[in-house]
This record gives C-alpha cells, structure tokens and sequence, in this order.
C-alpha cells in the first residue's frame, strides 16, 4: 500500500504577493465548471482522461483547433498548461461529485415518496465558485533549489513569472534526521491560511504490510483508559506476555484539568463560552499533545518487540453514564477523551512501518480476571481490580491482557469448520461467550490443541484449519 505524508512549510520570504495567483487559479476553475456542468451529458461514458481531453478541446484555442465552444484564452492569456490541465481536472470532479450526490438524493427521495413518506432534505446546490489552491508541477511550475529555497511560477504583474521564495524548512526535520528520507516528493500546493501562505508538499512512499502466519505474529494490545493514556501489552500467539507499558501524562493532565476549570469560572464570571479563546487554545494545545505522545509511545513500543499488529478495543459511541454518585465527574472526562483520535493517528503511523492494525469486542474486557476466576471488583479509583480468589491486580493491565487474547481467540476459531469449533467450545466452556474470553481461555484452547491428535496442520498456521481424526 501507498502511504502518503504531507509536510506544511510556511513560507517566509513574501506574503501578498501570491494572491493573484489565487484569484485567477479560483477564476479559471469557475470558468471549467460552468463548461463541465453544461457538457457533463458530453462526459458521462468517458474516462477521466478523456474527459480531460473533451473539455480541453473546446476551451483551448490553437492552429489545428481554431473552432472552440468556449475561449478559455480570452480571459486567461498565457495560463500555464500544466496548471490549465489541473485545474480542468479538479472541476470534473467537483462535478462528478455533484451529480452523485443529485443522483443519491433522487433515488432516496423516490423511495420516500414511493411509501409515501415526507420528504424535508433539499437537493444538494453546485458551486460555482469554489475557494481552492493550486498545485505546482516540477519543473513546469516548481523547482526545488534546495531544502528552504524554491522557485514558483506566479501571476504578477499581469504576467506569469518565476519567483524564487524561502520557506521554512525545520518541519522536514525530527529530532535534526530528515523526516522523508525514504519518501517520494510529489508536486506542492499553495496554501493561504490565516495570513500566511504555505507550501503544502506531499511526500509518498510504498509499504508492505506484514503477512506472517499466525503462529509467528506479536501483538501489542492496548487498553485506552481514563486513569492512564494507555497501557499496552505485548503477546504472542500462545498467550505468553512479553513486555508491558504504562503511558500516562500526569504532569499535561494536570495542567489540562487546570485549565478547564480556569475556562469554567471564566464562563461563570462573565457568562461568555465562545469568546474564551485563550483557555481554549491552551486545552486543545495540550489535548494534542497527549494524543500524539500516546500514539508515539504505543508505536515505538511495537517497534522496540518487532510487533506485526496493534489491537484495540472497539468503542463506538458511548452512553453518558446518569443518577449515580461520581457521574457528573465521569460525563466530564469521557467529554475530554480523545479514544477516537488516538486510534486513527496509531493506524496511519503504523502503517507507515508495515504493522497492521485491528479491533475487538470491548464488552467484558475489564469486567472479568485474566486468569479466569470469574467476574472481578474495583476500587473506588477503578485502576485496582480484586479477583474472585482476593488477588489483586491493576485494572488496565488485567484489560490489556484480554484484548491480546481475544485477537488470537478470533483467528484462530473464525477460519475453523463449524463442527471442530463446537467441539472446542465443549472442551473450552467461555468459548460459547464471546463477552467473557480471557488470556485463560487462549491458554486453556492451547492446551486443547496440543493434547488433540492432528493428521494435518494446526489451527494456528497458515492455513489456520484443524481435523480431528476419529
């Protein structure tokens, strides 16, 4: 697979001087949209380079084709051709996007009048006038000097011309290593954001994802909690625990908590929430930064035991938990929890390193011993569970322990002949429930299978099939 990264480099050596060229890129794609939307029944069956081909035939005035449709030229003299085929490119999109969406909205509308049911959503609009940024083509529009210094091809002065521009180069380097130095760079965009431009350039790079078997994978399971960031588990196949992390950033959480309250008396004081602009950049600034110290730990953590997957739990939408002592205090945390982002941002940085990425069922995680006793307690913090057998063990942990199981549980059982399976449910009684599997029923199935007589391979390798001789 293609894993793309985009490196946001603002641009310090001028300022006004590229929103000319804005204007008249933002024009001329108006301009390709009103054609694109009037010939689109012209488009409907041809390929997106001959679409390309078909609008550029009747905007684009030359000696072999002086009878033209539409005179892109009269207005946009000596517009660049890579940029010119660009920007036809972006506006058959935009069109291709609108005409789905009409096409969706007329089925669904048909339907709801077919049942005669109300119908209130409005058609979806086509504009005309979109705000975009270009992109810059090597050596047609672009050319890299070297890291800091480039040169662009813009409009000014009524004319198209080459600038030479510094930008700010400290972002293509972490930790003073270059960031990209395995990665293809693509064409760049000018962005305006603010009031500053951006070279927004793309870098690529090809990935194969790991594919071993089964029986040689690692897994780092990790449970997201409220307590800590994340505590994570590496195990193996078999259900051997190898390694083991906390994360947690007590000293950012504080001062986030701190903060909030701050914006919470600020709010009581003046009656104001949307004005709070500074307590609210000081929160998102430290949410973001233990999102991304937790996504980096729990990556360097995989790659420090040669991981090949990263599991989590599944948590879709969560219910606010209401009439009980503490849940005011709850609501406000789980309002805070950034579960979601954590887990998208570990997706695209581990796969950036080939190590693949899976969910499982979060039901009964942390509500039963890994070691199979049963359901278990906590105390009133929630980060200490106590066993049926008075044991005590940290709750996240115990959690983490049951991911990991739960994602060898389901490769190995899924692939197998439904017969083989009720027969390991029967050998294996917490099989039959998937809510309640634990590191114990990894390691009881193990056993299962070892004491099992084969005549061909076993459930864990690569063909993951298993049968029993009679």
């Amino acid at each position: 697979m293609k894993i793309t990264k985009t490196a946001r480099l603002k641009i310090t050596s001028h300022t006004n001087i590229f929103k000319d060229t804005l204007d008249i890129y933002n024009k001329a794609l108006s301009f390709f949209i009103d054609v694109c939307f009037n010939e689109y029944h012209n488009l409907l069956d041809k390929s997106s380079k001959d679409k390309m081909n078909y609008i550029e035939s009747i905007t684009h005035l030359t000696a072999k084709n002086p009878n033209i449709k539409y005179d892109f030229s009269k207005d946009f003299y000596k517009y660049p051709s890579y940029l010119r085929r660009a920007t036809i490119m972006e506006a058959i999109g935009i069109c291709d996007s609108h005409f789905s969406r009409l096409e969706l909205y007329n089925i669904e509308k048909n339907k709801a009048l077919s049942t005669n049911k109300k119908f209130h959503k409005k058609a979806p609009s086509l504009n005309f006038a979109p705000k975009s940024f270009p992109v810059f083509y090597k050596e047609n529009m672009w050319n890299k000097i070297n890291d800091g210094v480039g040169k662009i091809k813009i409009f000014k002065n009524n004319d198209w011309v080459w600038q030479e521009i510094k930008y700010f180069a400290k972002d293509l380097l972490s930790a003073k290593i270059y960031r990209f130095s395995t990665y293809k760079e693509l064409n760049p965009s000018l962005i305006f954001k603010g009031k500053k431009y951006f070279l927004h350039i793309p870098y690529q790079k090809e990935v194969k994802l790991n594919e071993s078997s089964l029986n040689q994978r690692i897994v780092i399971s990790v449970d997201l909690g409220l307590n800590n960031s994340a505590v994570c588990s590496c195990l193996n196949h078999n259900g051997t625990v190898l390694d083991r992390l906390f994360i947690n950033q007590s000293k950012e959480k504080d001062l986030f908590k701190k903060a909030i309250n701050k914006l919470s008396k600020a709010k009581r004081l003046s009656g104001i929430s949307n004005l709070k602009l500074n307590y609210w950049r000081k929160i998102n600034n430290l949410q973001n930064y233990i999102i991304q110290n937790t996504v980096d730990n729990i990556v360097a953590f995989a790659l420090k035991n040669n991981a090949t997957h990263i599991v989590f739990e599944y948590l879709g939408k969560m219910r606010l938990p209401k009439n009980f002592y503490g849940a005011k205090r709850l609501r406000a945390k789980l309002k805070y929890w950034a579960k979601s982002k954590i887990q998208d941002k570990t997706i695209l940085k581990a796969r950036s390193f080939g190590i693949r990425f899976s969910r499982i069922l979060a039901n009964g995680t942390s509500m039963y011993a890994f070691d199979g006793s049963g359901k278990l307690q906590r105390n009133s913090k929630k980060d200490i569970s106590i066993f049926v057998n008075k044991k005590k063990y940290h709750s996240d942990l115990n959690a983490s322990y049951n991911i990991g199981a739960r994602y060898f549980l389901r490769e190995i059982l899924k692939p197998l002949p439904e017969k083989v399976r009720f027969d390991y449910e029967a050998k294996v009684p917490h099989l039959q429930d998937r809510t309640s599997h634990t590191l114990s029923s990894l390691i009881k199935l193990h056993e299962v299978i070892s004491n099992a007589k084969t005549t061909l391979v076993s459930p864990i390798q690569d063909k993951e099939t298993l049968y029993i001789t009679a």
